[in-house]
This record gives C-alpha cells, structure tokens and sequence, in this order.
C-alpha cells in the first residue's frame, strides 16, 4: 500500500524523478503525442516535405480549420501532432523568435538553431514547478546555408536530427516504412509519394483532401501543395489500388 501512495506522489509530482529513474508526466504527455494525428517529415535532395492528416472530425466541421502545417520563416517551417492549443503556444514562440533573429541580426534563424531554443523553453516546464510538459510534439525542417535538415522536438524537449520520421499516432508502422524505403537520393516529389505511402501503412482509409502537404525549399521557400498534386502523389504511391482492385474482381465475377 505505501508502495502505491509512493508513486502517486511521483505521478502527480511534475519535476520529480521517480525512484526507477523516470518522470511520469513526460510520459504521459508523450503518450498524448501518440494519440493525435499522425504527421510526416522527410528530407529530400531539393528540401524538406511534410504531410500530416487533418481529416475533419465531423461532416459539419470547416476542414480548412484544422491546422497542421505552419510557416515559422520563409526558410523554415513545422508540422505538428498532440494537443493543438500547446502547439499552437510552441509554434508562435517560434515565429517570434525567428522574426527576432531577423531583426536582431539581419538574417535568417539558423532551423538547428531554431529547433534547440525551442526544446530548451519545452525542457524547462519538465524541472520547474507549477507548469506541466507540452502535449505536443514538432517536427522543424527547413533550409540552412542550401542545406535541408529536418528536426523532431517531442515533450521531454530532446532536439533530434531525421532523415525522415512521424509524430503522432501509427508510430511503429509509418516509422517501419520510412526506414525501409527512404533512400538518400529521394526527389521532392518521391518524398512526397514516400510520406503519403507511409501513412497508408497505419490507415489506408483516407483520401488527398484528408492531406496537409507542404515542402520546404531553397528556391521557393515554404510552399503548400495544392490537393492536385497532392493527388498526383496520392495515384503515385499506389494509395487506394488494393480497393480499386477488389471492385474490378468483383464486377468479373458478376459478369
């Protein structure tokens, strides 16, 4: 029983390591992360691609509402998974700090640069009391010195550098995929194809119109991707052919 009401006390404690080591509202907050949307981060030889799903939740609900994708500079941009408001929170901290960077120094915010301020504000509400960990996971990618690199910020505010990987929801699928199919010579469009095949990995049910897309360029900085071309991926990456083949099968036999 002492046992149980010690780690209650831990549990409730928001900057307390339990005796094994651990901080369990981390824990939870990353579990938060993984009941969300899953989004989509890969970088390419030409720049950085994310694709998140933001399929409304009801008929009645605005689709343009939901909001996944965001521009923090003209170079660099995130996607996100968790609580939307906490992100929201990450997110402006984010664009103010660029747009100070810009104003300070006459220049673009570095994304690596970007990416540790952010994770040591994210960090500090895991040691201080009165605060609670973020709900909500980060993917930053964007262009440094013609370079693309992509970032992961998750609750515990650990910067971590990808090649290509997801936060959110379908984590073990969608990351399996990505690692078993991303090659280092990966067009903007392949890496779009990629990130869209990946999520079919974890739910097939969904269709372009149910995709935020967005790349990350030298040359046209962040640019969202109209839902034609997010259809062209969508038919590329072979989304949805399985049913298409069902319903041709089924039309010969009742032929």
């Amino acid at each position: 029983m002492m046992g149980g009401n010690d780690q209650q006390a831990y549990d409730r404690g928001t900057s307390l390591f339990s005796p094994d080591g651990r901080i369990y509202q981390v824990e939870y907050a990353r579990e938060a992360v993984s009941r969300g949307a899953p989004s989509v981060g890969v970088r390419t030889t030409d720049g950085v691609v994310f694709v998140a799903m933001s399929r409304p939740s009801s008929s009645l609900m605005e689709a343009e509402s939901i909001e996944k994708l965001h521009k923090l500079d003209d170079h660099v941009g995130t996607a996100s998974a968790g609580h939307v408001a906490d992100a929201r929170q990450l997110i402006d901290l984010a664009r103010r700090q660029s747009q100070g960077n810009r104003l300070r120094y006459g220049e673009p915010v570095g994304v690596e640069t970007l990416t540790k301020f952010i994770t040591d504000h994210i960090q500090e509400n895991t040691q201080r009391g009165g605060t609670r960990p973020y709900g909500a996971a980060l993917l930053i990618g964007g262009i440094d010195d013609g370079e693309p690199r992509l970032f992961a910020a998750d609750p515990s505010g650990t910067p971590n550098e990808w090649k290509a990987t997801v936060i959110g929801g379908g984590r073990q699928e969608i990351q399996g995929h990505l690692e078993e199919e991303w090659t280092d010579d990966l067009s903007l469009a392949d890496g779009i194809e990629l990130a869209v095949a990946a999520l079919a990995e974890h739910d097939d049910e969904f269709e372009p119109s149910d995709l935020a897309v967005a790349t990350v360029t030298e040359d046209d900085g962040f640019r969202t991707v109209p839902v034609d071309e997010v259809t062209t991926a969508f038919e590329a990456a072979g989304v949805g052919d399985d049913d298409e083949d069902d319903a041709d099968a089924e039309s010969d036999d009742e032929e």
